[in-house]
């Protein structure tokens, strides 16, 4: 089973940058839809960046489109989010995702298609 390992939260102010990363381990993460959700209290987890790790097809919600750039290294099975001009509505838990990829398109950004999660890290952006 994928095990997801989280790392890069913390606290910012608006305007600012953080960068995240996902490491996974007892699997090649070459053919993945790897990405991030984030969750805030009494929410449904809302899919914020993911990408197809075989062919690099991306998707982002709207919300964040512009701003934060998911990116992947597959020798290291990691995936990173970059996070510029954070905004307050920002802050969240954000959790790393997996799911075996269906081909090379775009990943579906629904959290109930994924059974792989890390344990979150959270990011926090003040005013």
């Amino acid at each position: 089973q994928v095990r997801l390992v989280e790392s890069g939260g913390g606290s910012v102010q608006a305007g600012g940058s953080l960068r995240l990363s996902c490491a996974a381990s007892r699997i090649t993460a070459s053919n993945a839809c790897m990405g991030w959700f984030r969750q805030t209290p009494g929410n449904e987890r809302e899919g914020v960046a993911i990408i197809n790790t075989r062919g690099g097809s991306t998707v982002y919600a709207d919300s964040v489109e512009g701003r934060l750039t998911i990116s992947q290294d597959n020798a290291k099975n990691t995936v990173y989010l970059q996070m510029d001009s954070l905004k307050p509505e920002d802050t969240a838990m954000y959790y790393c995702a997996f799911r075996w990829s269906l081909g090379s398109g775009q990943c579906v950004a629904d959290h109930r298609r994924y059974g792989g999660w890390g344990q979150g890290t959270q990011v926090t952006v003040s005013s």
